[in-house]
């Protein structure tokens, strides 16, 4: 071999060395999977042309205030679960999907808390598939500008990374069955819809991993928004925990005895080819918001800058990113709560011992008469 011809042979195997070394291959948001106890301070620190994440994971009571990019999420009970939205005020959920973070109902989560008279009206329901709550909100609250028609959030996108990018998702209502109001076992499949006022977060059961469990938890039908991928009956004003059937997949529908898919064209006008069907619920019990949400704060539109804080400044670069790659947001207009009352019917029964405590022994006393 000549000199020069091995002089190109090394050149070139110094390049494809070089290029293994700088090319990196991200995992997929749904992949990651951690024990709450052991998250990392950012699960989704590479990015991509987004940027990469902007908050963290690791939440906890150096990081709880109204300041807090804390971008992990509790959905407990009805009185105790979060919400994704912007951390900055006047947002869009188009300007913020990247980025948002958690709003909780209740404090101990690390995270930013609920103004009082956020939660205007909530339906808690419990099916054997997935728990989904579904309600009104004041929007303006939690930093969404008052005309925003919203849109979808969901641990996939078009570059797999989320809306919000590293958003995980933890509960204690799973395994079915827990009894232990501290222990939380992640969500991989969920989607929240928030926009107009209104809002639905659904997390589906992660110890069923069938295609129809995901199909629960859907992410493609964002432009439908709530009235399709979180049929219900809240009322506002109401606050009621319910059992539940299970709704059919989104996009799934029975057109003269033919069950058919319809899947969202990603173009032009977006119109569904039928109704969805509320599935019917059962056991419902009503409650006052006042005795569910007692870790209230100021309200935004009261008093601003509220709360010094002790957090991490955000490291990532999420917030400046391009949105190529992300997921469309849709609109959860036309996304309002759908019901006027509650449907009637069979349904699993509600898990008693981890609802119990959501106001201490006179609800207790409640849930099991």
């Amino acid at each position: 071999m000549s000199t020069v011809a091995l002089s190109a042979l090394l050149a070139a195997a110094a390049l494809s060395g070089a290029q293994a070394q700088t090319t990196t291959s991200i995992v997929p948001l749904v992949d990651h999977t951690y024990a709450y106890s052991n998250l990392p301070y950012q699960v989704e620190p590479t990015g991509d042309i987004r940027g990469n994440q902007e908050g963290y994971n690791i939440c906890n009571s150096t990081t709880e205030n109204q300041e807090s990019w804390c971008q992990t999420l509790v959905v407990n009970t009805i009185d105790d679960f979060c919400l994704w939205s912007s951390p900055t005020p006047n947002n869009t959920i188009g300007e913020s999907e990247a980025y948002e973070v958690a709003w909780c109902s209740k404090k101990g989560h690390g995270s930013r808390t609920m103004p009082e008279g956020t939660l205007q009206g909530v339906q808690y329901l419990v099916t054997s598939a997935y728990i989904m709550i579904v309600g009104f909100v004041d929007q303006t609250q939690i930093n969404l500008a008052p005309n925003d028609y919203g849109g979808e959030l969901d641990p996939h996108g078009a570059d797999l990374l989320g809306n919000p990018m590293g958003a995980m998702v933890y509960s204690n209502q799973y395994p079915t069955g827990n009894t232990n109001n501290n222990s939380l076992s992640q969500v991989i499949e969920w989607t929240q819809f928030i926009g107009s006022d209104t809002f639905c977060i659904k997390i589906c059961n992660p110890d069923q991993t069938d295609a129809n469990n995901v199909g629960l938890c859907q992410n493609i039908y964002d432009e439908v928004g709530i009235g399709y991928n979180c049929p219900n009956a809240a009322k506002n004003g109401t606050f009621e925990v319910c059992d539940a059937e299970p709704m059919s997949p989104v996009g799934q529908y029975v057109s003269n005895g033919v069950t058919t898919t319809w899947v969202q064209p990603w173009s032009g006008v977006v119109s569904a080819p039928y109704t969805p069907t509320i599935p019917s619920s059962s056991n419902c019990r009503t409650f006052a918001s006042s005795a569910l949400y007692t870790d209230i704060v100021v309200p935004t539109n009261a008093a601003s800058g509220s709360g010094a804080s002790a957090t991490p400044a955000p490291t990532g670069t999420g917030r400046g990113g391009s949105s190529a790659g992300a997921t469309r947001t849709g609109s959860a207009g036309g996304a309002s709560a759908t019901g006027a009352d509650a449907n009637t019917g069979a349904a699993g029964a509600l898990r008693v011992s981890a609802l119990a405590t959501v106001a201490g022994v006179a609800f207790a006393v409640m849930f099991m008469a």
